[in-house]
């Protein structure tokens, strides 16, 4: 008969960052190792608060299934003689599996045959394996950093204090460490009614709910959303959004209640970025909003409890808060007593890295670099984009962003408009480090553009000529990110940019610290990088990965005009003429593709449906020059598939390997021209199908 499996694993207050993995992880090895001890069950549930992880197995076996096991040995030809007696090897393997020789049977696996020694495997009650299973589920979990505690050598993410394990209403027997499972749980820390004895599995969820536990991850969340929302309706606002926090906020708490706080008018001087950073990273407390958008002087916190003695608790909260914005004003009267322009100086004393130079050596890169790259996409002005580069890094040595640093830029564009600084500029310092994450905003004004961009390839080159470069999970300076910003940038922007050119001008501002690798290695390595990155971004968009890596095969320099082709050819592939256009490709290539030269010799041609393709191809040519000029590339590829009928009449009528050398060479250079005119625009051997 079937029944419920429960294993609860107490610990001291678990971080809340570790939880939604470790339920995961949970949920994903209980799968596997129940899987491979053969205990079937009807489902599976993990759940977890910051005291408890929780594994409850609805309908579990009391006995596992059994089990026909067949290990491959030796292949035959190893395990038999010439006249079929087996072999040391094979007797060895007989030994070793526990079974006759006579028994071993011969299977073949990928065309070669192998013996394998089957053996049936008895079922065992699920009471005698689900001990051992369950102890090595808890060591196979993974934290960031695990500890030790007392003079135990188990290593967990924090000290384990208590283990439930029943199998229906049995006990199931194990121990780590000092810890013997048991019937026992514990209801919430400061509310509940101390130790609790659980007779059955179907008791458990009753017994926490009572001694105010939500024990659900996802019902706790969508009761602290809801909790959150009425309070901030109550008080004639909304709160903000913010999945991270409320996420953060369901693992910090077993028992959510909701209260609402104030702090004076008087810190709505300060920027709402600092505010709403101090009451998110700082207090976990949800900002709220007037419904003009307008960041009002109150805040909405969690507690752990019910709603007993909750003033006491709000103005807690309130004197703890009030001195954390009391600290953001003082930064900021500290900070606009001067304007931007008189920080940038001390930026020279900032370490930006020990072999590339201070903060201030990166800023007049950045001038040089944004204003060749401004002059080239023809955007903003020079003194627009020289300002701003100057000023960029600026606020990096404000006390604010010193307390905060998550604000930089954003501190920056607020000191530069108090400064009196133009507002495209100041909008460009905060930009510059824009997208700063997955799906953030990118830069829209056009010296934020250059500045982003020059900001995102200077800190390519210059990790790639000293030899830092991303290597599995391991990219401590967010290349990756920095290359993915570039080509989102550019593909948002439409902007045709020569970025092997605008990567070796950047290389030349790191000619003083002695990179280790010269300019060329240098280019092709990040290009290489950022064609990686522009493949993800291209596959996210739905594009097909054999036209993408069509396209790339021909080049990887000018992002927009590559992303252009991609979409031209994706789209043309599912129009009647994608097939003319293949076979016009297939039958050139296939036959020039080690021939040298596309270079014909009309003199040496003789029948008129060679001179008719000539003809057809050199019209051709510049008719493809002008579409790829001008990106129109829908009008290349129906041009291209418009040469199917020259090229079958010239195959009907000729043969090209035929005995005359001369004949034969002009023959596949016209081949080798045709295909040399279709890798204009993309490589269509990478074509699938």
């Amino acid at each position: 008969m079937a029944k419920d499996l429960l294993f609860e694993l107490g610990v001291e207050e678990m971080p809340s960052a570790y939880m939604p993995k470790a339920l995961d992880d949970l949920s994903q090895l209980a799968r596997k190792k129940f899987d491979e001890a053969r205990l079937h069950f009807s489902d599976l549930k993990v759940y977890g608060t910051p005291r408890r992880l929780t594994l409850y197995i609805s309908s579990l076996e009391e006995n596992q299934q059994a089990a026909l096991i067949e290990t491959r040995g030796p292949k035959k030809a190893i395990a038999y003689d010439k006249k079929g007696r087996p072999t040391k090897a094979a007797l060895g393997f007989a030994r070793g599996q526990g079974v006759k020789p006579e028994d071993l049977i011969i299977k073949e696996v990928d065309g070669v045959e192998y013996i394998f020694a089957s053996k049936e495997e008895s079922t065992r009650p699920s009471t005698e394996i689900l001990g051992d299973l369950l102890q090595d589920l808890v060591y196979s979990l993974v934290f960031p950093k695990s500890m030790r505690w007392a003079y135990y050598n188990t290593r967990f993410a924090r000290p384990i204090r208590w283990i439930l394990a029943l199998f229906g209403e049995q006990v199931v027997e194990l121990q780590i460490e000092n810890i013997k499972s048991g019937r026992i749980t514990f209801g919430h820390r400061f509310l509940g009614q101390g130790p609790l004895e659980v007779k059955k599995a179907s008791e458990y969820f009753q017994a926490l709910s009572e001694n105010y536990v939500v024990l659900d991850q996802d019902e706790r969340r969508a009761l602290i959303w809801q909790q959150v929302q009425d309070t901030a309706q109550a008080h004639g606002g909304s709160a903000l959004e913010n999945s991270e926090l409320l996420e953060e906020v369901t693992y910090l708490v077993e028992y959510p209640q909701a209260f609402f706080g104030q702090f004076s008018d008087s810190y709505l001087e300060v920027p709402p970025e600092v505010l709403t950073t101090s009451m998110i990273e700082h207090q976990r407390y949800f900002p709220v909003y007037e419904q003009g958008g307008q960041l009002m002087a109150g805040f909405i916190g969690v507690r752990n409890g019910t709603d007993y003695c909750l003033d006491l608790v709000r103005a807690g909260n309130e004197r703890v808060i009030k001195a954390r914005l009391e600290d953001a004003l003082f930064f900021w009267k500290e900070d606009t007593k001067k304007p931007l322009e008189d920080m940038v100086p001390r930026l020279a004393e900032v370490l930006f890295h020990e072999r590339l130079g201070s903060i201030m050596d990166k800023v007049e890169r950045l001038s040089v670099l944004a204003s060749y790259l401004g002059q080239k996409l023809a955007l903003s002005s020079e003194n627009r984009i020289a300002r701003a580069a100057y000023l960029c890094k600026g606020d990096l040595v404000s006390s604010m962003v010193y307390e905060f640093p998550e604000l930089q830029g954003i501190m920056g564009r607020y000191y530069a408009h108090k400064s009196g600084e133009e507002a495209e500029v100041s909008q460009a310092i905060f930009e510059h480090y824009l997208p700063r994450f997955a799906g953030d905003q990118l830069p829209q004004t056009h010296t934020g553009i250059v500045l982003s961009l020059s900001e995102k390839i200077d800190n390519l080159i210059g990790c790639y000529a000293i030899g830092i470069k991303p290597s599995g999970s391991q990219d401590p300076y967010a290349l990756r990110r920095q290359a993915l910003g570039i080509v989102n940038i550019i593909i948002d922007h439409e902007l045709n940019l020569d970025l092997g050119q605008v990567l070796a001008q950047a290389y030349t501002g790191f000619q003083g610290i002695e990179p280790e690798q010269d300019m060329e290695v240098t280019v092709s390595e990040v290009l290489d990088f950022i064609g990686q990155r522009l493949r993800g971004v291209l596959l996210e968009k739905g594009l097909a990965y054999d036209v993408i890596d069509a396209v790339l095969s021909i080049d990887k320099s000018n992002i927009n005009d590559i992303y252009q082709r991609v979409v031209a050819l994706q789209q043309f592939k599912n129009e009647a003429e994608f097939a003319d256009l293949m076979v016009v490709f297939n039958r050139s290539h296939n036959l020039s593709k080690k021939w040298h030269s596309n270079q014909v010799q009309i003199e040496n041609l003789v029948d008129p449906s060679e001179l008719k393709l000539l003809e057809r191809v050199r019209l051709l040519q510049s008719e493809l020059g002008a579409y790829i000029k001008t990106a129109s590339y829908d009008q290349a590829l129906h041009s291209l598939a418009s040469l199917r009928p020259a090229v079958d009449e010239f195959f009907n009528a000729v043969m090209v390997m035929v005995e005359e050398e001369a004949l034969k060479n002009n023959r596949l250079s016209l081949l080798k021209s045709i295909a040399d005119l279709s890798r204009l625009i993309a490589d269509f051997s990478k074509i699938v199908g």
